[in-house]
């Protein structure tokens, strides 16, 4: 790794020479050691044959990271000027072939207009928009084969949750129902600059061939959203406003959301798009 980039500038040196320090409303908190953004890369595996999309690269250290690790191509979304200003600057003339710097919001990209498949999203997500970018890949899934992201930890913790924990939701099913989630390792809040508040997790999703169980994404949405809109209340209380009930598909209807499985919330998926004449 080091060898790698033994001809690019220390990031400190850039974030000096460009002025960059991290603005805290747009969430940055830059990670500088070149061994934990190498280990980020890594647990992406093999990606010769992969676009690697990266949102908020900051001065560009987990993107030196991805172009070691000998990614196809990098197509990386900046929304603050100086930070792509300073990554055309240094890095794009080091892999002028494999790297793109794309000026512009995350929440407001096309990510399947980006590059072509196959395609992975690797990031240190900013921690104010990091749920709805992931609920938005999440809609498009098949554009993608894959993610390696950062959360804070109790983001992470919750996308990777079992029923009858705490922490499983909304989130934990709707990734689960679409992908093959592993936690891959903590960082610790020293580890960036500045210092966030709280520790973050490096997250792994892969896109499953096909959904765990079958459901269209909207009925799955407004079947969860019901159920844990009321999360204490049993399921014949919580259903009541999509007028279906458990009892339709097996299921107890004194059961609470967070003892149901994935699988569970997709025959109610089902059975809600039955009785609104929805196409599955």
């Amino acid at each position: 790794m080091a060898q790698e980039f033994d001809h690019l500038p220390p990031l400190r040196d850039i974030i000096a020479e460009h002025g960059l320090a991290a603005q805290k409303q747009l969430g940055q908190n830059f990670l500088l050691d070149l061994n934990l953004t190498g280990r980020i890369a890594r647990t992406a595996g093999d990606l010769s044959n992969t676009t690697v999309i990266e949102v908020g690269p900051g001065p560009g250290g987990l993107t030196r990271a991805i172009l070691a690790q000998g990614a196809k191509r990098v197509v990386a979304v900046e929304r603050d000027k100086r930070c792509s200003d300073a990554l055309n600057a240094y890095l794009c003339p080091a892999y002028k072939d494999r790297l793109d710097i794309i000026d512009g919001d995350a929440l407001k990209q096309d990510f399947e207009a980006l590059a072509p498949a196959p395609r992975r999203i690797m990031s240190n997500l900013p921690y104010n928009i990091a749920t709805p970018l992931l609920i938005g890949w999440l809609k498009n899934i098949k554009a993608f084969e894959g993610f390696t992201l950062m959360f804070q930890k109790e983001v992470a913790d919750r996308i990777a949750a079992k029923p009858r924990t705490k922490a499983y939701g909304r989130l934990s099913i709707m990734c689960q129902w679409l992908c093959e989630v592993r936690i891959e390792f903590n960082i610790d809040k020293r580890a960036f600059t500045p210092p966030p508040k709280v520790q973050s997790t490096v997250i792994s999703l892969t896109t499953r061939p096909k959904p765990l169980a079958p459901a269209t994404w909207d009925s799955m949405e407004k079947v969860v959203a019901a159920a844990f809109g009321q999360r204490r209340k049993m399921l014949r209380q919580s259903l009541k406003s999509l007028g279906i009930s458990a009892l339709d598909v097996g299921l107890k209807e004194t059961a609470r959301a967070e003892e149901l499985s994935v699988e569970d919330f997709a025959k109610l998926a089902r059975l809600f798009a039955q009785s609104t004449d929805k196409v599955i």
